[in-house]
């Protein structure tokens, strides 16, 4: 069932960020990078129904705006832009989950704001500086922006799956990302590849802060994530933080894909904690 949402604006340092709340009761916050609160809604709507939800478009991305788009959106950044959000709904510690770049935001969110987050469950985040090959990783990355600087929006695209292990056939890829495509959606793209893509890969967790905090942390994994980097690195994630990793259904954007069994198994882990 579609609930109604709030549609807010709220003024950070150098933002001004789009959120959007759902229902009522415990604040649950989803949250993408560079994915905006588009691809949350199916799974906002469920939760809605006995939950505050918060979503957001992250700073530089689709209607939050930035006053200087030329500053790299860190996960720090982003992590305080959370941080005062929660504040501002003033509804008590919350459950945060994050997918991808959004993930890493969660993590540095319980490294500066522990005490803001009951719950942090970052999904997927693909923290490059984890595994073995991390050097190989970052020098792909950089020839990746490299191709998308260029001009090369194919190639780039190309080479992220490569990194990131997709296997997405080449028809697929054109039809995504060739032809006419939403001026909005080439602004946010750009902004990934040149501002928040390598602030968010190269980000390095401290784990002894992410350990000692209250903050319960769930890493979560897509049961058909396979042999894809970002399981990889959620695995390494884990180990680090001395937890076993927690399965949900789908693969990497589970949530937005088929968000009923998502928000299923989301209910279980948050009825075990």
């Amino acid at each position: 069932m579609t609930q109604t949402a709030t549609t807010e604006t709220l003024r950070v340092p150098d933002a001004l960020l789009h959120y959007e709340v759902r229902g009522q009761g415990p604040l649950v916050v989803l949250v993408g990078a560079p994915m905006d609160a588009r691809p949350f809604e199916p799974l906002a709507d469920l939760l809605a129904v006995d939950h505050t939800v918060l979503t957001t478009d992250p700073r530089g991305i689709n209607r939050s705006k930035v006053d200087d788009p030329d500053r790299d959106s860190t996960p720090e950044l982003r992590a305080d832009d959370l941080a005062r959000l929660i504040t501002h709904l003033d509804a008590g510690a919350a459950v945060v989950l994050g997918s991808s770049g959004g993930a890493v935001s969660v993590l540095a969110l319980v490294q500066a704001h522990p005490e803001l987050v009951h719950t942090a469950i970052p999904h997927e985040p693909p923290l490059d500086q984890l595994v073995d090959d991390r050097a190989q990783l970052l020098a792909w990355t950089d020839e990746m922006i490299a191709t998308h600087l260029s001009g090369d929006t194919m190639g780039a695209w190309r080479k992220f799956m490569l990194i990131a292990n997709l296997h997405m056939p080449d028809e697929v890829i054109e039809h995504m990302f060739g032809g006419e495509r939403d001026p909005q959606d080439l602004a946010d793209e750009r902004f990934q590849y040149t501002h928040m893509l390598k602030p968010t890969v190269e980000w390095v967790p401290d784990f002894d802060a992410l350990r000692s905090a209250s903050t319960r942390i769930v890493v979560g994994i897509g049961e058909d994530s396979g042999e894809q980097l970002c399981e990889r690195t959620s695995i390494a994630l884990a180990a680090g933080l001395g937890i076993e990793p927690t399965r949900f259904p789908g693969g990497h954007i589970g949530f937005a894909e088929d968000p009923e069994p998502f928000a299923t198994r989301l209910r279980e882990v948050l009825n075990e904690s």
